[in-house]
């Protein structure tokens, strides 16, 4: 069996991002974008399951997309804790880039998904 890249990364962050939420109640006790955080980080892997058994490339495509929108959604809440001082600058950049290079891989797929649908 292929080894699944982005399944694999997706996980990694989602365990990272239940980190981040325990931190951040525990020691920032910081709750609201915390819980925001945690909903969208740990949805993008679930996402990519999803799309492992979709019906059909449509479906595939579609289940990635929503895949792409949570992983952007949460780069948005890494952002603003970043900004409000709730993350620091190294702990920021260090969770900021897996979730870079997860929608890097995750836009790859898509446009490769679509160009196999025209075709």
């Amino acid at each position: 069996m292929k080894d699944n890249v982005v399944k694999n990364k997706s996980f990694a962050f989602a365990v990272r991002i239940v980190t981040v939420y325990q931190f951040l109640g525990e020691q920032k006790k910081e709750f609201v974008l915390s819980k925001q955080l945690l909903i969208s980080g740990t949805s993008v892997g679930v996402m990519i399951r999803e799309a492992e058994h979709a019906e059909s490339k449509s479906d595939f495509k579609h289940k990635m997309g929503i895949s792409q929108k949570e992983i952007n959604e949460t780069i948005y809440w890494l952002e603003l804790l970043r900004e409000t001082d709730y993350m620091t600058i190294e702990q920021f950049e260090s969770i900021n880039a897996d979730a870079i290079e997860i929608i890097k891989l995750i836009t790859t797929i898509i446009k490769s998904t679509k160009a196999n649908i025209d075709n």
